[in-house]
């Protein structure tokens, strides 16, 4: 029995699978991260709820892992492989960066598990991964010549660029807020408020007392989703697409850094919210607006990924590949 885990900033999964055969979840399970003092407390709980014996154990961490260890920076966690699997008597216990799992579980997609964004032409090459959700995780997957290997990397962390004289105002706005600016503060659930706290701060845009009164009751970011992917409100709208604008600039950044002729993949929980959207979006425009290099981008296919289990399916494929 192979143990899995996604552990995300605001929730963290846990799945059981056989080793056998195809990979298929038996039992799972999803947990708010923040309510619990450690990974350890998470993981205890689960196997005594489900009373199953884990022969190997991979979790799947937004944060860099360093000598089996793993501090995730949106929680106050340290997440060590050697200590869980005393603790928990696991024989065997394996973290990876949250995205390096994301992007071994591409293979294991099925068809219809994939929503084409840009259809470019089919190619070899590496192949690039961006994940958005209470972050912005990136990955490449190195092409050999025969088969694709997946690396970790925090690209989301790098610096935000602005295009035109707006963006360089919500920039300088930005660095107002926080020391450093990076594509994962306007590319992320949390980048949606900001966008919007932005528009409507210089007046670019006016709140309505709707999305007031939804703000007080839930989530903004969620509220600004909804409201803008239903067109009900302008403002909201107008974030949606700002941010599928920025979006699709960092993929085309991503794109260029790997040489992802193989493809680009856009996971995580917001891009499949948006499936239908980016074709009315600035997202392909961004994308491909780099100079001299419009044309190759032109060429790299551009896929969402709809299968929300990905990230569980890449990190018990690397426990059953072990």
């Amino acid at each position: 029995m192979i143990l899995a885990g996604d552990i995300g900033g605001t929730n963290t999964r846990l799945a059981l699978f056989e080793s056998r055969g195809d990979l298929k979840i038996i039992l799972e399970k999803r947990y708010p991260s923040r309510q619990y003092n450690d990974f350890e407390e998470i993981v205890r709980q689960f196997l005594n709820e489900h009373k199953r014996s884990v022969s190997i154990a991979c979790f799947g961490i937004a944060g860099p892992i360093r000598e089996g260890r793993a501090y995730p920076p949106n929680l106050s966690w340290i997440v060590d492989a050697q200590e869980l699997s005393r603790n928990l008597h696991i024989p065997s216990v394996h973290l990876l960066n949250d995205l390096q799992a994301n992007a071994n579980g591409l293979k294991e997609l099925k068809d219809g598990e994939l929503f084409l964004v840009q259809e470019g032409k089919q190619q070899t090459g590496n192949q690039g991964l961006l994940s958005v959700g209470t972050g912005l995780g990136e990955a490449g997957l190195y092409w050999d010549g025969t088969k694709h290997h997946p690396f970790a990397c925090e690209g989301g962390h790098v610096d935000f660029a602005p295009k035109n004289d707006l963006e360089i105002e919500l920039l300088l706005f930005m660095q107002k807020k926080f020391r450093h600016v990076s594509y994962e503060r306007v590319v992320s659930g949390p980048g949606l408020r900001m966008i919007y706290e932005f528009l409507i701060e210089k007046g670019y845009e006016s709140e309505s007392q709707e999305v007031k009164e939804a703000m007080q009751e839930r989530d903004p970011s969620i509220v600004i989703s909804e409201f803008g992917i239903q067109d009900r409100d302008k403002a909201c709208s107008r974030v949606v697409d700002w941010f599928l604008s920025f979006l699709g600039a960092e993929a085309g950044n991503l794109a260029l850094k790997f040489l992802s002729l193989g493809g680009i993949y856009l996971g995580g929980g917001m891009p499949p919210r948006y499936a239908q959207r980016f074709m009315q979006s600035e997202f392909l425009t961004s994308f491909i607006h780099k100079g001299r290099f419009k044309d190759l981008l032109e060429s790299i296919p551009i896929y969402i990924v709809m299968n929300a289990d990905t990230a569980l399916l890449g990190a018990a494929s690397f426990a059953r590949e072990l």
